[in-house]
C-alpha cells in the first residue's frame, strides 16, 4: 500500500499529508462581453499523493472551471487565472508556459476523464492507437510493438475483457462503461500523479458506477494516485472520497473530512444538498427538500455571502462574507452560524 495522508481510528484520513497538490486564492475569470464572470473566486484546496478529495455542488458553482485550471485548458481568448497559485509536485502550474505545460506536465503528470467519454475519444481512430497516443507524445514509447503491448496491460488493467482481440475495434463498439475504461486507460498511460474525474460516472447505471469507484479505488492502491473526483452525485462521492470540497457560486463554502461533512454539516448550503438526497428503506417517508431559489449570477454576485438569498438561516450579518471558521480538527465552514460553535 502506498502511503497516504495521516489516518485516523477507522481508517478515514484526519490530515492530509504533505501536498501532491495545493490551490491558494485561485481566481479564474471569463471575460464575456456583458462583463467579468468570476467563475472560481478565491478557491483554496489541497491533495495528498494516495487522497481522493470530493468536489461537490450545483451545476455553475464552478468545479469543471476549477479543474480546467489546474489543466490550464480555459477557454480561449476569454478564459484566464487572474490570481493565486496552483503548486503540483513544488511547480507553480500557473507560471508555465503553454509549451512547458502541453510537454511536461498535461497528460503526463496530471491527465483528466471528462463526463462523456465519446468527447475524448475519436471515432476514426482505433482503441489501440488512441490508448497509445499519450505514450507517443510524451516519448514514452520506443517502438510500435512495445506500444501495442503496453496499450494490451492498459487496456487489460482497466478491466477490458480480451484486450488483445479488442486494440484494434472503436469506440461505436464499446459499451459507454466499456468506453469510459478506454478513457480511464488513457489516463493513466503515462502514470501521471493527479487524475481529474469530471462527473465520470453520471452517464452510467449504477452498476458500472460502482465498478467504476473500485477500478479508482485499485489504481490508487497501486501508484498512491491522487484524485479529484467532481460530481453533483453526494451518494458517489460518499462512497469513495476521503474529503469534501463543497463549492457554490464560485466560492468553496464548507470542506472537510467525508465522514464529519455527511454527519455534521455546518453549512446551510451543505444541509440543504443532504436534504435533498433520497433515501429509500424503513421509516416514515419524508418529503425531498428543494433549494428554494436561484444561484446567483456570477458577473454581479450580491455581497457578502452568496448563498444568503436562498438561505433559510440569513441575518443582518450575512451582508458581509464570512471566513472560512474550524469547526473540527479538518473541518471549516464559511458560515457566520459556524463562528464560535454557534
Amino acid at each position: 500500500m502506498v502511503p497516504t495522508a495521516t489516518e485516523r481510528p477507522g481508517g478515514a484520513e484526519l490530515v492530509p499529508a504533505q501536498p501532491l497538490l495545493k490551490i491558494e486564492n485561485l481566481r479564474t475569470h471569463l471575460h464575456l462581453a456583458r462583463g467579468i464572470v468570476r467563475a472560481v473566486d478565491g478557491v483554496d484546496l489541497a491533495v495528498a499523493q494516495g487522497e481522493t478529495l470530493g468536489v461537490v455542488g450545483e451545476s455553475g458553482s464552478g468545479k469543471t472551471m476549477t479543474s480546467l485550471s489546474i489543466l490550464r485548458l480555459l477557454p480561449k481568448p476569454m478564459g484566464r487565472i487572474a490570481e493565486g497559485s496552483i503548486t503540483l509536485d513544488g511547480t507553480d502550474l500557473v507560471r508555465l508556459s503553454e509549451e512547458e505545460m502541453a510537454r511536461s506536465w498535461r497528460g503526463r503528470k496530471i491527465s483528466m476523464i471528462s463526463q462523456d467519454p465519446l468527447t475524448s475519444l475519436n471515432p476514426v481512430f482505433s482503441v489501440g492507437d488512441q490508448v497509445g497516443a499519450p505514450l507517443r507524445y510524451h516519448g514514452l514509447a520506443r517502438s510500435r510493438r512495445s506500444l501495442r503491448e503496453t496499450a494490451v496491460g492498459l487496456l487489460r488493467r482497466v478491466r477490458i475483457p480480451s484486450p488483445e482481440k479488442r486494440l484494434d475495434d472503436y469506440p461505436h463498439q464499446f459499451s459507454g462503461g466499456m468506453r469510459q475504461r478506454v478513457a480511464c486507460a488513457m489516463a493513466i498511460a503515462c502514470a501521471p500523479r493527479l487524475l481529474i474525474a469530471d462527473e465520470p460516472t453520471s452517464n452510467l447505471d449504477v452498476t458500472i458506477q460502482v465498478q467504476m469507484m473500485e477500478l479508482f479505488r485499485e489504481l490508487q492502491a497501486e501508484t498512491g494516485l491522487g484524485i479529484i473526483l467532481i460530481t453533483h452525485d453526494l451518494g458517489v462521492a460518499a462512497g469513495i472520497c476521503h474529503r469534501i470540497a463543497v463549492m457554490y457560486a464560485g466560492r468553496v463554502v464548507e470542506s472537510g473530512d467525508v465522514r464529519d461533512i455527511y454527519r455534521r454539516p455546518a453549512h446551510p448550503y451543505t444541509q440543504a444538498l443532504l436534504a435533498a438526497i433520497p433515501h429509500l428503506g424503513g421509516g416514515r417517508r419524508k418529503r425531498l427538500q428543494a433549494i428554494p431559489g436561484m444561484p446567483p449570477s456570477l458577473i454581479d454576485p450580491p455581497t457578502g455571502c452568496r448563498f444568503a438569498p436562498r438561505c433559510p438561516h440569513r441575518m443582518p450579518r450575512c451582508a458581509d462574507y464570512p471566513p472560512s471558521f474550524q469547526v473540527g480538527p479538518t473541518h471549516k465552514a464559511a458560515c457566520w452560524l459556524a463562528e464560535a460553535g454557534a
